[in-house]
């Protein structure tokens, strides 16, 4: 299968930018990320997903699963479900090896806000 690789434009902006805000992503009553290195995609209208890095997010919390989609702008996505969380199915994804224009999201998992209990921003 041929895959369409697209580059931000005007017409389809992605920026990222560093954040030192404290993060904290609670699932099933537990803290699974905490983190003030975090990054902050904004992709054309889309809301800004705060991606954080997996030193930061108890990854023995997680499981892999065999889902996966497809970004013309990011590359193949993985996901990862919240063991211990019911709605937690999927609830985390990441860009293992991502298109050079966000190459800086390597190594950072991102959270779906309706699977997790909280995504806290700031103190």
């Amino acid at each position: 299968m041929n895959k369409v690789i697209k580059q931000p434009d005007a017409s389809h902006p992605i920026t990222i930018t560093p954040s030192t805000s404290r993060i904290v992503v609670k699932a099933g009553g537990r803290i699974i990320a905490d983190t003030r290195a975090s990054l902050t995609l904004r992709e054309a209208s889309y809301p800004p997903v705060h991606y954080i890095p997996r030193s930061d997010v108890d990854m023995t919390q997680l499981t892999r699963t065999d889902h996966s989609t497809y970004c013309p702008y990011k590359g193949d996505c993985s996901y990862y479900s919240i063991a211990f969380s019911e709605r937690g199915k999927n609830a985390v994804w990441t860009y293992e090896h991502p298109y050079p224009a966000v190459a800086q999201i390597r190594d950072y998992v991102a959270f779906y806000p309706d699977r997790v209990d909280e995504i806290k921003v700031g103190d």
